[in-house]
């Protein structure tokens, strides 16, 4: 299964996801200059890192085909916790792995309780916390 898809820069919209530079990021702000005598529009994307959180700024002509990555979203259950980190095992494969616990998640995290999660371009990030 592909882990991302191909658009085009003048499509996305604030919200949307973009892969940039390698690391997958939701667009907080687009904007979108008229064609110039040569042509083309120019896009000013800020966006902001999905699992690091770090702001970046890029300029691409509109008719840039730009990848989105495809977020798959599943649940498990929290085995152990130590630490920061959950032991948790998926809800529908019975996998066992290891998540990082968010500081605002880490009050509510319990062994037992059930946790939302996406897959990021191959990384596992906890989300939130269901039960």
């Amino acid at each position: 299964m592909s882990e991302s898809k191909q658009v085009l820069a003048t499509s996305l919209k604030r919200g949307s996801s973009v892969i940039i530079d390698g690391v997958a990021c939701t667009v907080k702000n687009i904007q979108i200059s008229k064609t110039g005598k040569h042509g083309h529009a120019k896009c000013r994307i800020e966006a902001v890192g999905m699992i690091d959180e770090n702001k970046k700024i890029i300029v691409v002509p509109g008719h840039e085909k730009m990848e989105s990555p495809i977020i798959e979203k599943r649940s498990a259950q929290i085995l152990s916790i130590h630490e920061n980190i959950a032991n948790v095992m998926d809800i529908e494969g019975y996998e066992t792995f290891d998540l990082e616990i968010p500081d605002e998640l880490k009050e509510r995290a319990a062994e037992g309780k059930r946790v939302m999660y996406w897959i990021i371009i191959g990384v596992k990030v906890m989300k939130d916390i269901i039960g």
